[in-house]
């Protein structure tokens, strides 16, 4: 099930996004500390017989300058108007899941094709209902450990906790705007699954905490989306025999001796 949740937080006004816009390019030569990143733009991969139909950038972003802590992310734009879709940054559960399992497992705009499979290379198709037919998507590896993501100087950091990946994963937005600033005036989504869905909405609380402190970039978040998300052990089972009765597949009886 998947849920779309607006959030509350002052309008960024155009005028003054033009400014902010501006100002990061004049200074970004002086911001050496957020612009530690790097980034490829990804015309072919394997499997898909031709060049890929849509922009797919891959790179890394420095979130933690003293240990050589890198998040690695894929950053699809949308097909339809990336200047004016909305941007929508996902967290694929686990925690652990390779952000590859969006790209090409969930909403992303790729497919396996199992249909054919004989089991050599995998082969790839267009993914007909990508949301990035209408959004532009960032999916990320997190935390250190997963997929491409690492942690080059200090392997504690690979034992980490909700609240160290929540400040991480914002780090990584922040830096991830100054090196794309004209998605800033994008209207903004955060979202995940699974256990990223419980991450997702700790970051759009920071998102809006942020902006309302004044801190650069002002991210002009409008929601977050959540799917199958991990709430807890006593909140997702607690209602599950409710939702079997609803459904009819146990009986009453069975119901309330549950």
């Amino acid at each position: 099930m998947m849920s779309i949740i607006t959030v509350s937080s002052r309008p960024i006004a155009a005028p003054l996004m033009v400014v902010l816009i501006l100002v990061l390019l004049i200074f970004s030569n002086l911001l050496p500390c957020f612009l530690s990143s790097s980034s490829f733009t990804v015309t072919h991969i394997p499997g898909f017989p031709n060049a890929l139909p849509f922009r797919l950038e891959t790179g890394y972003v420095t979130v933690n300058e003293e240990s050589g802590g890198e998040l690695f992310y894929y950053f699809v734009e949308s097909e339809r108007n990336p200047g004016e879709d909305p941007l929508i940054l996902w967290l694929l559960g686990g925690p652990g899941c390779s952000a590859i399992n969006g790209l090409a497992l969930d909403m992303g705009p790729i497919r396996f094709n199992v249909d054919d499979f004989d089991g050599r290379l995998p082969t790839l198709v267009v993914n007909p209902h990508a949301w990035t037919k209408v959004a532009n998507m960032i999916f990320v590896d997190w935390p250190y450990g997963t997929g491409y993501s690492y942690s080059k100087n200090n392997k504690e950091e690979y034992v980490t906790d909700d609240m160290r990946t929540v400040k991480l994963i914002y780090k990584f937005l922040r830096k991830w705007f100054y090196d794309h600033p004209t998605f800033l005036s994008n209207t903004f989504y955060m979202g995940g699954d699974s256990y990223g869905a419980k991450m997702a909405v700790h970051m759009a609380y920071d998102i809006v905490e942020a902006n309302e402190a004044g801190h650069v970039p002002l991210i002009n978040i409008k929601g977050y989306v959540v799917g199958n998300a991990v709430t807890g052990e006593k909140i997702d089972t607690s209602t599950q025999a409710l939702h079997a009765y609803g459904l009819g597949v146990i009986s009453k009886e069975l119901y309330e001796v549950w």
